[in-house]
Order: C-alpha cells, then structure tokens, then sequence
C-alpha cells in the first residue's frame, strides 16, 4: 500500500505479527544502554524468512535498520522490513534510515507507530512512499510503546516519564522513627531495584535523602552493558555537601534549587556540580512541573524518583507519577515508623488517589507492585 490510510490490526498476516514481535524483542536488548534515543529493533524477512536483523545498541551508533540491511546484504532486495519505530528522515549523527532502506530496494516495510520526533514525525514513511517502498503502520502499536514511553512523551509535550520507586513493610512503614531504614527489603530485591535503575535515563531524590544516607544513585549488580543514569537532587537553599557521593564520586549532580546562593553555587560548581535555579512552589521547593522539563531538555526519557515520603508524596500528589515500583516486605515496623508518602490531608473517601496495578510478582521474599493512575493506558 503506497498511501491512504493505514490498515488495520486484521490487515497484518500471523507472519507479520510474528516478526514484528521479533523486532520488539530485539529492541529490548538496548534497554539500558540507548539514552537519550528511543530502543528501536528491525527484521528485514523474505517469505516470512528472516534474512538480516539488528537493533539500535548505543546513541551515536548505527541504528537498527542499518544493522539488519548490513546484515541482510543483497538478500534486502524485494524483502519486507519490521521496525519497531519509524525510520528517520533527517540526518543527525547518522544518514537517514529511511532513505537506506529504500535504496537497498525493501519493497515494503511494515512499522509499529510513527516517530512524535519533529524531526521525523511522518516524514520518514512519506519518504519511503515516495520511493515506491509498500508501508504499512500500526502493528503491536501498544507493545512497541511500552519499549519507549519517555522518549515519545518528551518528543510529544516536553516532559519525561516518571517512575517513583518506594519500599515499605507490610504495614506501609519506610523507616523507623529513628530514621533507620536498612534494610526494608533483601537482597533480591534491591537487585531488581538496579534494573529499574539501568533503564532510567535520571535519578531524581531530595536533599533529605543525601543528608540522611548519602546515596550514589549509579547502578550496580546488572549482568549487562549500561549507560549509568544522570543524577539530579532538589535542594531548594543548596545544603548538598561538596563531600556527598554524588558530587565526588565523577559522574557529575545536577542541583535544582530555590534561592542560589552565589557562594554555595560557586562551591559546588567548584567541586563538579551543575546547579540550575528554578522557580520556588508556596512550599519554597522548585516547582516540579519546571524540574521534569529541564530535565526533559536535558534529553532525560525516563525518571526515576528515589526519595523519601515528602518528595515522593508531593510527585504523587500533583499528578506526575507515571507508575509507582513498590516493593512491600513481610515484617510489620509499627505505627511509630514513618510512612510510605506524605499527601495532603485526605478527608473522604471519594478523595483517595485511585491506582489500577499492572504488574505484580514475587522478588525473593518480597513482592513487587508495579501500579499506574487508574484509567490511563
């Protein structure tokens, strides 16, 4: 189909689906390493043969299309190419896919949804149309989301998405009284904690955090390349010690604060930090929706928050928690231990926050909820 509208999911054969379901699983394999581009994967098939595959590996690398036309060579010719994401029209750090493939002579070329990328957005499948190339969108669309939900919201509104992570006793309990908080969860699961980690582009905390445990917020103990995550902290009056792991460890801190002090940011830029002045919420923090959007230009796809139950509550409660990764122990702390997140008062009922899970399964002792606002896809 050289134009008009796009099929429907009755116009893909098994075959299509089976290798664009190939595709996907091939563009997993850039989970933690792609950042700040999307994971795109690509099986170039003839007869339902697959004949050249390959997946986006590193930003700045060849992309997926270029991987399996390499590897395809002249049996490209005439075939069917899957891709995950519509191939590029414009030239960055690399030639556009679309114009690759249509000079190896693809005949078609079947995709899962077009690119929100302004540079893209619809041009690399008018370019292929325009080459005569067969193309067909719309295949394993919502499977092909979930490869990429940070990239195509900040190339569609500015904004990344959002992941809190928390972890509590049974009863809903973060910390002793004292503060104590370790362990809350074993072993396994804070090592399922690192893979959410490896495939977040940030990490996001509050000053009270680094005052309390001294975080370094990298990723450890994932049997797999990766791209250690950017870290970023809230602090509003700019307390972070120029001693705190995430200034001295080398991998560089950005400072979201409220009243920027020039001899606390000459201090802590002396000392490799970043520090960005925003604007101050009533509370006086830097207002939230400000901090995601620099972040957002920074090129951050995915965020994950890892703070306590004030940061943490505050990102929940005004709506900016794309899914919430909790992992619940089985130990009661009491009701002197603090909290999972402080909200603001919730009165009735009908005022609950409604969360709907989307995952749910056993860490070692522990047991991993993945949850998402009610109603959203």
């Amino acid at each position: 189909m050289t134009g008009g509208s796009e099929p429907g999911p009755g116009s893909f054969s098994a075959t299509d689906h089976a290798l664009m379901a190939r595709a996907i699983r091939l563009a997993r394999r850039g989970l933690y390493t792609t950042d700040p581009n999307p994971r795109v994967g690509c099986v170039i098939a003839r007869a339902g043969e697959i004949v050249g595959e390959g997946w986006h590996e590193r930003a700045g690398g060849p992309h997926a299309e270029v991987h399996a036309l390499r590897a395809a060579g002249a049996a490209a010719h005439g075939a069917t190419a899957y891709v995950t994401l519509e191939p590029c029209a414009h030239h960055g750090r690399t030639p556009p896919c679309a114009d690759a493939l249509a000079e190896a002579g693809v005949a078609r070329v079947v995709v899962a949804g077009t690119d929100p990328n302004p540079a893209v957005a619809g041009g690399g499948l008018e370019r292929l149309r325009g080459a005569g190339v067969d193309v067909a969108a719309g295949l394993m669309a919502a499977q092909a989301r979930g490869l990429n939900p940070g990239f195509l919201r900040r190339m569609a509104e500015g904004m990344p998405w959002v992941r809190v992570k928390l972890a509590a006793s049974l009863d809903g309990r973060t910390a002793m009284a004292s503060g104590e908080s370790r362990w809350i969860t074993g072993a396994p699961a804070r090592r399922d904690v690192h893979r959410w980690r490896a495939r977040s582009s940030a990490m996001l905390t509050g000053i009270g955090t680094v005052l309390a445990d001294d975080p370094a917020l990298t990723v450890r103990d994932v049997d797999a390349p990766v791209v250690q995550p950017a870290r970023y902290v809230i602090d509003p009056s700019l307390r972070l010690p120029e001693t705190a792991r995430l200034v001295t460890d080398g991998g560089g801190v950005t400072v979201f604060c409220s009243w920027p002090d020039d001899a606390r940011v000459a201090s802590l830029e002396a000392a490799g930090a970043r520090v960005v002045p925003l604007p101050p919420d009533p509370e006086g923090r830097p207002v939230l929706t400000a901090v995601l959007a620099a972040m957002a230009r920074d090129g951050v796809n995915e965020v994950m928050v890892e703070a306590g139950p004030t940061l943490a509550g505050a990102v929940v409660a005004a709506g900016l928690a794309d899914e919430l990764i909790v992992y619940y122990a089985p130990h009661l702390m009491g009701d002197a231990a603090r909290g999972l997140l402080v909200l603001p008062e919730l009165e009735a009922m009908a005022d609950r926050i409604p969360l709907r899970v989307t995952d749910r399964r056993q860490v070692g002792d522990d047991l991993r909820l993945v949850l998402a606002p009610a109603g959203e896809g």
